[in-house]
């Protein structure tokens, strides 16, 4: 829509009207020390091999778009967008932990389709593409393969030196947090209120696994009982899907927000399941997730908790009550301004040769 590209557009603009004046070798906040098509030059085919890799893996893979974005997400949330997620150790030592090791990390995908974009990128432009920026480009190119709304990209990242276990371990939001510490761990990283509602929209495509919504179902916060705000309906439903003799053995995993399970032969809810047969839903990348917790149908408690504050309550009725062109352009917005936080350029990151093992060695 002509109306959306304009806001677009002018996202971009302003991001790139202040490029000029920031220092070029320090986090930024806002991404102003970013281009829109920074490779025009140097690897002009970036995007293009960038967006035909996920189109390709999409069609046999549908699972990529959630698999990308919540390692998107788990990257960004951790020290900014720096593709420091992607590490197997850190400053080339293989004894310190790194960010994959943390709980909310283990059970992330999409690491072998970041390898194989990477890979094609270096077969045509060697070390020039970080994986930082492919990491952004690839999670925005499977939104829109989701049905979500497009949203340009700015590019220019350098690659983190180094992996962050602690910082993983301890500032991912959990799924069983409440309301006040989810929008306090988003507000740390800038996000309002509103940013913070319609970043979780992001729920709305792939499956949330039974590793991560069990515990309330059969032990909520160690009573032996099912939360007890969960529709005694609903209930019975998520019993049906996920029932209590699953392994168990995977319990402190559920400490991951965002953390699920993704292929369709695992065990899960979507939040298309979560809606009764009778509510219609369009796109995969609508405002069911919305409408979900409007019925007290939320799958994770941190989810559901978006209706115990009135002002998140009243965002998540304005996203459920339209066509859902309010949430998605807020989405588009949101997401531009996460793929912009705190990046690296200049001499404080590199690009990586390969997305799993930093360039420079040792401290």
């Amino acid at each position: 829509m002509p109306s959306c590209f304009s806001v677009y557009v002018a996202l971009v603009l302003d991001s790139r009207a202040s490029f000029s004046a920031k220092p070029k070798s320090e986090r930024i906040r806002d991404g102003s020390n970013l281009e829109y098509d920074f490779y025009r030059d140097s690897c002009p085919e970036a995007e293009t091999i960038v967006g035909s890799v996920v189109t390709r893996i999409y069609y046999d893979h549908k699972d990529i778009s959630p698999a990308l974005l919540r390692l998107f997400f788990h990257d960004c949330f951790i020290e900014g967008c720096d593709a420091s997620v992607l590490l197997d150790d850190s400053y080339g030592k293989k004894n310190r932990s790194i960010e994959k090791q943390a709980l909310p990390n283990q059970t992330l995908r999409g690491f072998d389709y970041i390898d194989l974009i990477k890979k094609e990128l270096e077969q045509t432009c060697v070390g020039t593409v970080s994986c930082a920026d492919i990491l952004a480009l690839a999670a925005r190119d499977g939104v829109v393969l989701a049905g979500g709304p497009f949203y340009p990209v700015l590019t220019g990242r350098k690659d983190s030196f180094q992996s962050f276990y602690e910082e993983a371990n301890n500032q991912i939001p959990r799924p069983d947090d409440n309301i006040n510490q989810t929008l306090r761990l988003f507000a740390l990283r800038g996000f309002d209120e509103r940013e913070t509602v319609s970043l979780l929209g992001a729920h709305n495509i792939g499956k949330i696994g039974c590793d991560f919504i069990k515990q309330r179902l059969y032990n909520f916060h160690g009573t032996g009982r099912p939360d007890p705000s969960i529709p005694s309906d609903f209930l019975h439903q998520m019993r049906i899907n996920c029932p209590d003799k699953m392994n168990s053995s995977d319990d402190k995993v559920s400490a991951a927000f965002f953390s699920r399970r993704l292929s369709q032969s695992d065990l899960g809810m979507s939040y298309l399941q979560a809606l009764s047969s009778s509510v219609s839903s369009g796109s995969k990348f609508d405002t069911h997730y919305y409408e979900s917790l409007l019925r007290g149908r939320g799958l994770l408690y941190a989810d559901q908790q978006l209706m115990a504050d009135d002002k998140t309550a009243r965002l998540v009725s304005a996203y459920a009550s339209d066509d859902g062109s309010t949430f998605r352009m807020d989405f588009a917005r949101v997401m531009l301004k996460m793929s912009n936080l705190d990046v690296l350029t200049g001499t404080l990151g590199e690009v990586r040769l390969n997305c799993s093992l930093p360039v420079r060695r040792t401290v």
